[in-house]
């Protein structure tokens, strides 16, 4: 298992697409999981937070269907916060093979996030509040992870989108010397050539 962080925009969910191509992994997104339940639309549109429990139960029966299926995991923007870091260290910490955080310089994000056309991307106070959410949140789950002895890595997420691919396939490897790359196109088949998440 490995968890990817990331500022909005930093291509979480580009690269953990990409990286679940390539190694043949189930990447679950937490933003992808909660829209597709169908419960929390109000909430999401109102900007704000689905409560821990429910992402927690959420991401549980995701993580473990996979399981059930044969995949390992890619997490994307799980946990979210220290509440949801520590149920996830004191249920899965065994599995988790490393942390990867996608660094990305925030003049970048914004022209990113401009782009991307979301409504919550459009205003400048809303992104500034989430970029000090999240800033705020991998203070406090770093350390957990770190307790844990599961190695954490900052990779460069600025250049073309299969560079940084390239970037990450390397950090996964080290992460875990068992994953091997599958015979297909990195940005082949549904891999959108776009910064996501």
């Amino acid at each position: 298992m490995i968890i990817l962080f990331g500022l909005a925009g930093s291509g979480k969910g580009t690269q953990g697409k990409a990286l679940s191509e390539l190694f043949g992994w189930r990447w679950l997104s937490v933003g992808e999981a909660i829209r597709q339940t169908g419960e929390y639309e109000e909430i999401v549109k109102q900007g704000k937070l689905i409560p821990d429990e429910d992402v927690i139960k959420i991401m549980d029966k995701q993580i473990l269907k996979a399981e059930d299926e044969g995949f390992d995991v890619i997490l994307d923007g799980y946990p979210r916060d220290v509440y949801q870091a520590e149920y996830l260290m004191s249920s899965m910490s065994d599995k988790i093979d490393g942390a990867i955080i996608l660094e990305v310089p925030k003049e970048e994000l914004y022209q990113r996030l401009s782009l991307r056309g979301r409504d919550d991307d459009k205003q400048l106070d809303s992104i500034e509040r989430r970029f000090q959410v999240f800033e705020d949140n991998i203070k406090g789950i770093l350390p957990l992870l770190e307790s844990r002895n599961i190695p954490i890595a900052r990779v460069d997420g600025v250049g073309e989108i299969e560079d940084v691919t390239n970037r990450l396939v390397g950090v996964v490897k080290q992460f875990n010397p068992e994953a091997t790359e599958q015979e297909s196109d990195v940005n082949g088949g549904e891999i959108e050539k776009s910064y996501g998440e």
